[in-house]
């Protein structure tokens, strides 16, 4: 999120600020099938400068409380299993988050 094309198109399209780093987060069987059925719904996409990847996000709220967007970059080799959290806070230290922590991430279609 250190782009500065990336964090105008952000601010402008979800209404916050990102903090300069992703929360990247390790899905469950289940959340990659959903994650799957979101990269063909209805998104907000992030387009990108030349050399860089497109993106699509949900604006979503972290264990129910915390606004962000959930991110899923448009790149052919990403993990299937990870998708990425922005925000605009540093979501590891605002949540005492420690690799092998739980979350809920609730999407907004």
């Amino acid at each position: 999120m250190q782009l500065q094309w990336a964090k105008t198109q952000i601010t402008r399209k979800l209404g916050f600020i990102p903090y300069n780093g992703t929360l990247n987060i390790k899905l469950t069987e289940e959340s990659i099938k959903t994650k799957k059925q979101l990269e063909s719904a209805n998104a907000t996409e992030i387009t990108p400068q030349n050399g860089f990847c497109r993106a699509i996000c949900f604006p979503a709220l972290l264990n129910e409380n915390v606004k962000c967007a959930l991110l899923i970059p448009e790149i052919a080799d990403y993990p299937e299993d990870v998708a990425e959290i922005i925000a605009s806070t540093n979501l590891r230290k605002q949540l005492h988050l420690k690799d092998g922590d739980q979350i809920q991430v609730t999407v907004f279609l």
